[in-house]
């Protein structure tokens, strides 16, 4: 009888989860990895299917696909709940899964920060569906505006669209709603385009908190060219889907939120016995094992990591990936009975930013210049184009950036899902 192969069981398939998947599939080892969805999402692309530049199956890859030639790797479609580590499961809505080493990869989620109108009412930005669903209801109210020509103070509640959040997403999302307008502008010949305002508020003095001042400051005059209403130093407070309530004591009357603020570690992890942050993200020590645990470990977005930082590590992918390589790392040492296991040790590959169609920053590397407008587009460009998965996705991606460049348009203004 075969001796039994070790099982390593990962728990998320965002950019970490895939890239350990991949290492483990060529260890003597069985790898299950387990998500919710049977996609792999590239959500730094989500703001252009919300604005429909991309269609959905150009930012999702079926997860079976990555693993059709490794035998060694299983995926499991269910939703993780929390860990029994006494008898070392994985406990799911489906069942239990058995681990000799268990990897926690499983993202973030939306941070409302407790308010639960603005929850009840906004957009979050973190999944599939929420990207379709603001699409659908961004072009929604140009229809409906349409309609109602005798109010219009209704009217320009319909066509104000707030971005909350000043960080990436939030200055994308913002600066790819006023490309949306202008093909609206040419469309609604009824629509007085006057009445329509993006807005995008930052809790801070500053947008895109990575980067240096210059190009902070760069992106709020690009932002503000485009006619976006940047509203820094400004805090929400509540938000009853009709008006957006702020700190000083104004509201701005609108239809559309979009909360773009802030993440925090999923459920899951606070289910997993180790200690979690403010944010729900579980502590983990310098060789990314949870405290008082040396078969499970964490990495990416559900991980705290603050060793020689001075804050926890940003969650964004290049975290993910690297930390992926060293729990990968760290657990086939384990396996071979080593105890040498080796600290993780973040390399910054720098920040980049879109601001718009040819317009971008991109922070000084040892690799690269300091970059704006469109030379740094097309870095940005090229950079998520050799990240996304599938070469299919890599050739069609490309020609719809390349043709909205050269025209503006966006066929994929489709509306899905909404009751008339």
């Amino acid at each position: 009888m075969a001796e039994k192969k070790p099982r390593v069981v990962i728990v998320g398939a965002g950019f970490g989860g895939i890239k350990l998947a991949k290492l483990f599939a060529k260890d003597d080892v069985e790898v299950t990895l387990v998500d919710r969805h049977n996609f792999h999402l590239f959500q730094p692309l989500l703001y252009q299917v919300s604005t429909a530049v991309l269609s959905t199956d150009e930012i999702a890859y079926p997860i079976r696909a990555f693993f059709r030639k490794d035998r060694n790797v299983e995926f499991f479609m269910a939703k993780a709940q929390g860990v029994d580590r006494e008898r070392k499961v994985l406990l799911t809505n489906h069942g239990e899964v058995a681990y000799d080493y268990l990897i926690l990869a499983a993202g973030a989620t939306t941070n409302f920060f407790g308010m639960e109108n603005v929850e009840k009412n906004s957009f979050g930005m973190k999944t599939l569906q929420e990207a379709v669903h603001i699409r659908n209801h961004v072009l929604h109210m140009f229809e409906r505006a349409n309609k109602h020509q005798d109010n219009e103070a209704e009217r320009r509640r319909m066509l104000t669209f707030v971005v909350v959040g000043g960080g990436p997403t939030g200055v994308e999302e913002a600066g790819a709603l006023t490309e949306v307008i202008e093909i609206m502008k040419q469309e609604f010949h009824q629509l007085d385009f006057n009445e329509v305002s993006v807005k995008l508020i930052e809790a801070t003095p500053n947008v895109l908190p990575m980067m240096p001042q210059n190009l902070r400051d760069h992106t709020v005059a690009v932002l503000k060219r485009k006619g976006v209403g940047v509203m820094l130093d400004t805090q929400v407070m509540d938000y009853d889907g009709s008006s957006l309530k702020l700190k000083d004591g104004s509201e701005i009357p609108t239809k559309t939120v979009i909360w773009a603020a802030g993440v925090k570690a999923v459920s899951l992890v606070a289910n997993c016995g180790g200690e979690v942050d403010r944010g729900g993200r579980i502590i983990v020590n310098e060789k990314l094992q949870v405290e008082g645990s040396a078969d499970i470990f964490a990495i990416g977005d559900c991980a705290h990591f603050q060793h020689g930082t001075e804050r926890p590590l940003p969650t964004v992918a290049p975290v993910a990936t690297q930390q992926a390589q060293v729990a990968h790392d760290n657990i086939i040492k384990l396996l071979g009975g080593h105890q040498d296991l080796a600290s993780f040790q973040y390399k910054d590959l720098g920040a980049m930013a879109t601001i718009g169609r040819g317009e971008a920053v991109v922070a000084k590397t040892k690799m690269n210049p300091q970059m704006t407008g469109f030379l740094a587009w097309c870095a940005w460009m090229f950079v998520h184009l050799i990240r996304l998965a599938g070469t299919h996705t890599n050739f069609t991606v490309a020609i719809k950036w390349t043709w909205n460049l050269l025209s503006g348009t966006r066929l994929g203004r489709i509306i899905t899902n909404i009751e008339l």
